[in-house]
């Protein structure tokens, strides 16, 4: 059964990617990939490092690469919330995978992460979170097979929520 598609979980910061994304492995007896991790693990910096040092493009430069040089199988992978800016990561992300977007509103997103100038965030430095949230809905709507509305759910609710609608 080493067919399975992969569950490919896109969304905001804040939106339980990571969180859920652990809970639906060990629910579904797959592999996690957090994409973040990945690209940490491969420049030997943080995100925010990336960004500081070099800046939004090159850390979403960097993104677009590792995601699609990712060859995964039945696996829950977690991404960053920059990969849908790459329509070749995000191609290469659909061609096994089902791709659930968590949803969840703006008010959440800042009650989540707080102050995001920590989070190592792929935006542009004149670019408010309001802005950067509409601008990425748009984008996880277009890419999403699934949208989970996340907002008023816990984590492992939002993975039951996943799991329902994957069935």
């Amino acid at each position: 059964m080493n067919e399975r598609p992969n569950i490919v979980l896109i969304g905001m910061p804040g939106s339980g990617k990571s969180t859920v994304g652990v809970l639906l492995a060990k629910r579904t007896a797959m592999d996690f990939i957090d994409t973040d991790l990945l690209i940490q693990s491969a420049e030997g910096q943080t995100l925010q490092e990336i960004v500081d040092g070099a800046g939004y493009q090159a850390l979403r430069h960097i993104e677009e690469r590792v995601l699609c040089e990712l060859n995964a199988h039945g696996a829950v992978i977690s991404t960053g919330g920059s990969a849908v800016y790459s329509d070749a990561a995000m191609s290469h992300l659909k061609t096994n995978g089902r791709v659930v977007f968590l949803d969840v509103s703006l008010a959440t997103v800042q009650h989540r992460i707080g102050d995001y100038s920590l989070r190592g965030i792929s935006k542009r430095p004149d670019q408010t979170i309001d802005e950067l949230f509409a601008e990425r809905n748009a984008l996880y709507r277009r890419y999403a097979d699934l949208i989970v509305d996340c907002d008023a759910l816990n984590q492992e609710q939002a993975c039951q929520a996943v799991l329902d609608q994957l069935r």
